[in-house]
């Protein structure tokens, strides 16, 4: 599938900035996709980059990995992460170091993140882990048309308003109207020039048009398991700030789609629910 953009659409994106990717992370992607990576020569690549680097020796000195010495080499980080598992982080923290947080979005990396992990977890518990890198990376990038947009539209402001009330699948129509174009299209574009997997650029695309997404055919079933996942992992992240009585307007829309095409009843989903953060 490709990005379907109208001629406005195509005028206001000459305007808008989507960053990039940075010199490291396209040397990096260029020698991890080798039959035989040099570990020497994508150790020397990282280290040229400071924010990478000191992201990755915190990952790998975190809790999670139990260590008795704290590792202070990145070559000695890249072994002990391994290639899987570093590609999603080198990822993760270039895109965060390259686009820019207004005020009003100074939590947007931290529930990106959050997003992220859940929806990880969520492929596990589903038994789909050969998704999990791909369903992290969805999480990490789905929304990153929205800060691009609020720095390039004064009044963006409008619409987060709404999509705080309203949810972001209403929200996504308000900001279409409004701009001619929207952050999931930006997104989109985002990971195309980034050189994302096609099927997450897909549902990246497609996050908000999820009237009868599931079974259109638009996506195909890596991508409706996808969508499904990051659309639970989205409404876990919610369920952690926000009373549980108070009903999330995105996720109403399409709970009965994903858990119709899951195959899952409420108990199974309340199950995932508390399983997810483990």
């Amino acid at each position: 599938m490709a990005i379907s953009l109208t001629q406005q659409e195509k005028l206001i994106l000459k305007t808008v900035n989507i960053p990039p990717r940075p010199q490291a992370l396209l040397q990096f992607s260029e020698e991890a996709k080798l039959q035989e990576p040099n570990i020497t020569k994508i150790s020397d690549i990282l280290q040229s980059d400071v924010a990478i680097s000191a992201a990755i020796l915190q990952v790998v000195n975190s809790a999670a990995f139990r260590r008795s010495r704290e590792i202070d080499s990145i070559e000695q980080a890249v072994m002990v992460l391994g290639l899987k598992r570093l590609i999603p982080l080198v990822k993760a923290v270039a895109l965060k170091s390259s686009v820019d947080l207004p005020a009003a979005l100074s939590d947007f990396w931290e529930t990106q993140s959050d997003i992220g992990q859940h929806a990880s977890a969520i492929c596990n518990r589903l038994n789909r882990p050969a998704l999990a890198n791909h369903a992290y990376m969805l999480g990490l990038f789905h929304g990153v048309g929205i800060p691009i947009l609020c720095q390039h539209f004064d009044d963006y402001q409008n619409v987060l308003d709404k999509a705080q009330t309203d949810g972001w699948t209403e929200a996504s129509q308000f900001e279409f109207a409004q701009y001619h174009t929207s952050h999931g299209t930006i997104g989109a574009l985002l990971a195309q020039q980034w050189r994302l997997p096609k099927i997450v650029i897909n549902v990246i695309y497609y996050q908000h048009d999820v009237d009868g997404i599931l079974t259109s055919g638009e996506l195909d079933s890596i991508g409706n398991d996808l969508l499904s996942i990051l659309k639970i992992a989205r409404h876990k992240s919610y369920l952690a700030t926000t009373p549980v009585s108070e009903q999330n307007p995105e996720w109403q829309v399409i709970k009965d789609d994903v858990m119709d095409y899951l195959d899952i009843s409420d108990e199974e989903l309340d199950e995932l629910w508390g399983e997810s953060s483990e």
